[in-house]
């Protein structure tokens, strides 16, 4: 094969996997309901079991990575897994599928219902019991291949205690560094697996650049906000910083982001409200709550530049660190480390189970009910997750008139 016809293969294949990418990613921002947490169950079963793009040891790894940087965690994991299959347009593409969806229901949300509660519509409720089932997968799942013996186990349990104990933005944070100590002490010559390579088609050049220009936009936009009285300026550092500084995934960034848009007058505190209900009822990432701000603000323009602010450091940080990550892994004190940090992630994931998924969702015995039968579709009956989250969505409307 000559050179020629060799690159039109090559672009063949290169274009065939963005499209699956995409195909992929957008399925899954208009299915994956529940918060951050469920969305790494939703990609554990779509990218991880159905398709193997990935091993279950490199997922986990990823999602450790995902969780020690700031910013929206599924969304990142889900970027991270794009830019493995088809490269760093794989990336961008991965992140639009699943973020347009969100993006643009919030708009809508924003532009024509303002002010109307969502919040105890029926089928809204069943998706909230979607997502008890989803998590409940995933810590039955990674909590069978994570937390094997005794010590991870008990990493998990301490873990999923002070979550739920010490509810603060830090702790999350504190217990997988702790979480990740621990794991080096423990298993200071843990018996490494023949690792799969995971394949990051970024150069490293280019990596640190994606990080320099991180720390240079957080320190220089608030420095150019102070001398410029170019109001998107001010918009684009507010959006940043809150996309920059966030650990604990969308949640956390909410209050944040009230701090940073209310104060000054861009949406009113009733207007903030309910774009926090409208967020609860759509798929994807919570971050996309930005598209409803900048909606508010000024329309589809100011969604567009606040939804690209806060997105922008989760991009750049993960493509600023994968490609040193497999070299990372494979070393006997990193391996101990994560062996840690994925039995606190269980731990965490077990938590959020209880608080605040199953608590704001199973409010009656036929809540419960509906939450094993979705649970048997998903284990035993091995259904696609958008069946799961219409039967859910159809039970919770039911429900709503029993």
């Amino acid at each position: 094969m000559d050179r020629e016809s060799l690159t039109k293969e090559q672009s063949k294949i290169s274009f065939r996997s963005l499209l699956e990418v995409l195909i992929v990613s957008t399925r899954l921002g208009l299915t994956s309901f529940g918060g951050p947490i469920a969305h790494l169950g939703y990609f554990h079963e779509e990218y991880i079991r159905r398709r193997k793009w990935l091993d279950e040891k490199s997922y986990a790894d990823l999602v450790a990575l995902c969780q020690f940087l700031p910013g929206p965690a599924s969304s990142q994991v889900g970027m991270g897994i794009g830019v493995m299959r088809a490269g760093l347009l794989g990336g961008i593409v991965a992140w639009i599928g699943f973020t347009l969806p969100s993006v643009i229901a919030l708009i809508l949300f924003a532009l024509l219902l303002q002010g109307v509660d969502v919040g105890n519509v029926g089928w809204i409720h069943g998706l909230k019991i979607v997502a008890v089932a989803i998590v409940a997968h995933a810590v039955w799942g990674m909590g069978q291949k994570l937390t094997p013996d005794r010590e991870r186990a008990t990493i998990a349990i301490v873990a999923a205690i002070i979550t739920l104990v010490w509810t603060t933005t830090a702790s999350q944070v504190l217990i997988i560094v702790l979480a990740g100590m621990i794991g080096t002490f423990l298993y200071k010559n843990p018996n490494i697996p023949d690792l799969p390579e995971i394949r990051v088609p970024v150069s490293r050049s280019f990596a640190v650049s994606c990080l320099i220009l991180f720390f240079g936009l957080l320190f220089l936009l608030p420095f150019l906000r102070s001398f410029s009285s170019f109001e998107w300026l001010a918009v684009f550092d507010s959006f940043y910083r809150a996309g920059s500084l966030v650990f604990g995934g969308g949640h956390v960034v909410l209050p944040l982001l009230e701090r940073e848009v209310v104060p000054v007058g861009w949406i009113t505190k009733e207007s903030f409200l309910a774009g926090y209900g409208a967020t609860q009822a759509v798929p994807g990432p919570l971050f996309t709550f930005a598209a409803y701000v900048g909606a508010v603000m000024n329309g589809w323009v100011g969604a567009f530049i606040a939804t690209i602010a806060i997105f922008l450091p989760a991009f750049l940080l993960v493509i600023g660190t994968l490609p040193f990550w497999d070299t990372l892994r494979r070393k006997p004190q990193i391996q101990g480390t994560l062996m840690g940090v994925n039995a606190a992630v269980v731990g965490i994931l077990l938590a959020a189970l209880y608080d605040p998924i199953w608590t704001s969702s199973i409010l009656a015995p036929i809540d419960f009910a509906l939450a094993a039968v979705l649970f048997g579709m998903l284990v035993f009956w091995k259904l696609p997750p958008w069946a799961v989250v219409l039967t859910g969505a159809l039970g919770g409307t039911l429900i709503a008139y029993m």
